[in-house]
């Protein structure tokens, strides 16, 4: 159960926005920054920004230092030093190697099509193969599924259970390492407390407090805040090519996303300076007022 920072001993909360170099902040990555940034701002905690640079095949040249650029520009200033998923393998390496001694993890020569054949839900049947290292994925063999958690902002969330049971893969056959094992083995490096982000990894959420359990580790409390989509349905994405936020003058994009966040800015801020917005957000942020909903549809797209 979420417990306000007051209220907490150790008065302790670190937050994070770990944004992907595949394309450049549009207005669904400020609303989720926003929240992030104005909840730990609020509880007087610490604010990081992380990148998330472990699928090179999909990434922008130059959009790493373009975030942080714009990120700046909209008054969000992180607090210690950037974190690159690119420059942890060491680390994520270490964690699969001590998940394989530990009995849990195998190698899965399954394709996707194979997969997809058999209904979309991986089976298991690579369990007991022992498959060889080569041409190999590497699975967490789930012995703590999880079919729900209680989001701050959403309420209770329930999974799909039969994804919720998955033996969900960490290391991928082409040498990257798996979206879940970097998240939160960065979480637990950078003793994450708080994860505020969008409501499209709600069903990741599920999955990384299973592989958190299995390593019997504390998770963060997550909150997660309602997606931007436009009139056809679809969510501002970078892959839906959405237009990259305005830096030149952020004043109007910063009160859109309050407004989309249910914190009703007052009508003269609009005249106000970044740094003025930041200043009355942090003080008048009520997370309590983020819409319980999964998203938010846009009529200006």
């Amino acid at each position: 159960m979420y417990t306000p920072l007051t209220e907490r001993p150790g008065n302790l909360y670190r937050g994070r926005f770990a944004p992907s170099p595949s394309g450049l902040l549009h207005f669904g990555s400020l609303v989720t920054a926003l929240a992030s940034f104005l909840d730990a701002r609020k509880n007087n905690g610490t604010w990081l920004v992380r990148i998330e640079d472990i699928d090179p095949p999909r990434e922008l040249a130059g959009a790493s230092g373009k975030i942080l650029k714009t990120l700046e520009a909209y008054g969000l200033y992180w607090d210690e030093s950037v974190l690159y998923q690119s420059k942890q393998s060491e680390r994520y390496l270490a964690l699969l190697n001590n998940l394989h001694k530990s009995h849990c993890c195998y190698y899965c020569q399954c394709t996707r099509a194979k997969i997809k054949a058999q209904g979309g839900i991986y089976q298991g049947h690579c369990r007991q193969l022992n498959c060889a290292e080569k041409n190999s994925a590497i699975r967490l063999l789930n012995s703590h599924p999880n079919y729900y958690f209680t989001d701050i902002i959403q309420g209770k969330v329930k999974g799909n259970k039969a994804l919720a049971e998955e033996d969900f893969v960490i290391h991928r056959k082409d040498g990257l390492f798996a979206y879940q094992l970097a998240v939160v083995s960065d979480d637990i490096y950078q003793k994450i407390t708080h994860v505020i982000r969008g409501c499209d990894l709600l069903e990741p959420t599920m999955r990384q407090l299973t592989l958190f359990q299995t390593l019997a580790k504390k998770p963060p409390f997550y909150g997660h805040v309602p997606l931007a989509v436009t009139n056809a349905g679809y969510k501002l994405s970078k892959q839906n090519n959405a237009p990259a936020i305005d830096t030149s003058s952020p004043q109007a994009s910063l009160i859109a996303a309050l407004n989309f966040l249910g914190q009703k800015p007052e009508s003269n801020l609009i005249n106000a300076s970044v740094l003025q917005i930041i200043e009355w957000a942090i003080y008048h942020w009520e997370i309590n007022r983020v819409p319980k909903s999964d998203k938010i549809v846009l009529s200006a797209y």
